[in-house]
């Protein structure tokens, strides 16, 4: 199974903006698509952000306008840029990816948090 290693999170002001990596252990063009969650103290884990292996790319209607994902397949790994963070953004951000026909893998979180 791929593993997926996150970085990039961290504590910021609102208003400002982290970058988010996701690491793949093996080709990401494989991948039919990856994607960022995210969890919140209390609540359930929520799609933020997808991007197929053909470019295209969804979004929740909470970050649209202020976070893009994209994916570089030269070092397999996934970015969700994250700018205009609000304190309703705090939460564990997850790396997902999906394969057709086999179980989703997850990476282990980062947590972001955004302060008033």
């Amino acid at each position: 199974q791929v593993q997926l290693v996150e970085s990039g999170g961290g504590l910021v002001q609102a208003g400002g903006s982290l970058r988010l990596s996701c690491a793949a252990s093996w080709s990401i063009f494989s991948i039919n698509a990856m994607g960022w969650y995210r969890q919140a103290p209390g609540k359930q884990r929520d799609l933020v952000a997808t991007i197929t292996n053909g470019g295209r790319t969804t979004y929740a209607d909470s970050v649209k306008g202020r976070f893009t994902i994209s994916r570089d397949n030269a070092k397999n790994t996934v970015y969700l840029q994250m700018n205009s963070l609000k304190p309703e953004d705090t939460a564990v951000y997850y790396c997902n990816a999906h394969i057709d026909y086999f179980p989703d893998a997850w990476g282990q979180g980062t947590q972001v948090t955004v302060s008033s």
